[in-house]
């Protein structure tokens, strides 16, 4: 990893029992497909959101973004094994960018077997599908570069130069690719289809990582890991609009994740142990809902039930209902692990989850949380995505899809 996060994990371990910390994300090019216009079409309109800081319009989505399929629920089009016509003949995979080995493990997820290894740039953090869901992107954070692989061949294509691409994400309207270039203190708005540089903007923070974007995607959620901050930035004007300190001291805030109904926020904390909760639009002050030790990946049900938590800290994973705002189990690993980021099955049934430190990669029933395979894969495994899953397009990260 980059020295500052090795000091400031290093700094951490020796306070908080915890080790080095990381963020997921992803993106790619935006070709608007055929079944997003007949969709578009049919779909239900605009919901909540907005891109002031403090206030919200409601009035209409982002101009371009194919409206959601059902106004209260933003993953109404992620259902069990709804895969668009773009991606229905890729073959099922799980891509592990291993940060240490300088490689992308492929995994056979019918098997639970290593079938490939492809090598690709310094330190690959994610593996992010692009937007328009034809091409994944490993961000080589180090190496300055973006590799493109086919996910209908697996294979690896010629790099392309972007700099600082610790995670990457895709604006809803498909334009712009979203570079958090974290040692660089940018959020930096790229071409999505030719990755040339359309706007790069001041972070005001240290460590930008987990995005999220509202239902109506006016506006985008930031979180920053080293600094303790969130930003909610305007994703028409490319401009920071308010900024705020969690209330936490220490704080390291990670993936981002809206709720199914766009009106919850949560965003994970790996030093808090817990999730934060707040209000997007108003961009309210978050309340703490403690999870387990190292708190660091988010990830939503197929039916849009439960969001399933990953403390890396402890090796388990929590469950939380959307109905209730309740935790309602808490899966271990047996034996230990780091759950770190990673993507459900196009079926719904199975939680896939790197190991961070433990060179390995987990999947864990969805059902009971029971560990169906652990596979050893290569050293430092981040964010891992599984491919191809549900949802019309990509926002990016290991796969955020509507």
């Amino acid at each position: 990893m980059r020295t500052h996060r090795l000091a400031t994990a290093a700094a951490l371990s020796a306070a908080a029992t915890l080790v080095v910390t990381t963020a997921c994300s992803s993106g790619g090019p935006a070709d608007t497909n055929a079944i997003n216009a007949r969709q578009q079409a049919t779909a239900s309109g605009s919901t909540a959101g907005s891109a002031a800081a403090q206030t919200k319009s409601g009035d209409a989505d982002l101009p371009g973004m194919p409206p959601l399929l059902d106004p209260k629920d933003v993953y109404a089009a992620d259902r069990p094994n709804q895969l668009s016509p773009v991606v229905k003949n890729f073959p099922a995979r799980v891509y592990v960018p291993n940060t240490l080995s300088n490689t992308v493990t492929v995994i056979d997820p019918a098997t639970y077997k290593v079938i490939d290894k492809i090598p690709v740039g310094n330190e690959p953090q994610h593996v992010v599908p692009s937007w328009d869901l034809k091409t994944l992107w490993v961000n080589n954070d180090l190496g300055n570069t973006l590799t493109p692989i086919d996910p209908a061949t697996g294979k690896a294509g010629p790099t392309v130069d972007v700099h600082d691409p610790y995670n990457l994400y895709f604006t809803p309207d498909g334009k712009y690719a979203v570079v958090m270039a974290s040692a660089d203190h940018q959020l930096v708005f790229r071409d999505a289809h030719t990755m040339k540089v359309v706007k790069a903007i001041p972070s005001q923070c240290d460590g930008v990582n987990h995005a999220d974007f509202s239902p109506d995607g006016r506006y985008f959620i930031v979180s920053c890991e080293f600094s303790g901050d969130l930003l909610k930035v305007d994703t028409a004007k490319m401009e920071i609009v308010d900024e705020q300190k969690i209330p936490f001291t220490g704080s390291m805030p990670q993936d981002v994740k809206v709720s199914p109904n766009g009106k919850v926020w949560y965003v994970a904390d790996m030093i808090a142990n817990g999730v934060w909760e707040l209000n997007g639009d108003t961009f309210s002050k978050p309340t703490l809902l403690p999870t387990g030790a190292g708190a660091h990946g988010l990830y939503i049900s197929r039916d849009s039930k439960y969001l399933y938590i990953s403390n890396r800290g402890e090796g388990s994973v929590s469950v939380l209902d959307f109905a209730t705002g309740k935790l309602i189990h808490k899966w271990f690993i047996p034996g230990g692990g780091s759950p770190d980021m990673g993507g459900v099955s196009a079926d719904g049934k199975v939680l896939w989850l790197s190991g961070r430190y433990n060179s390995v990669v987990y999947a864990m029933s969805t059902t009971d949380g029971k560990l169906l395979a652990r596979i050893p894969v290569g050293d430092g495994p981040h964010g891992l995505c599984v491919y191809p899953q549900p949802g019309r397009y990509s926002l990016g990260h290991t796969g955020v899809f509507r």
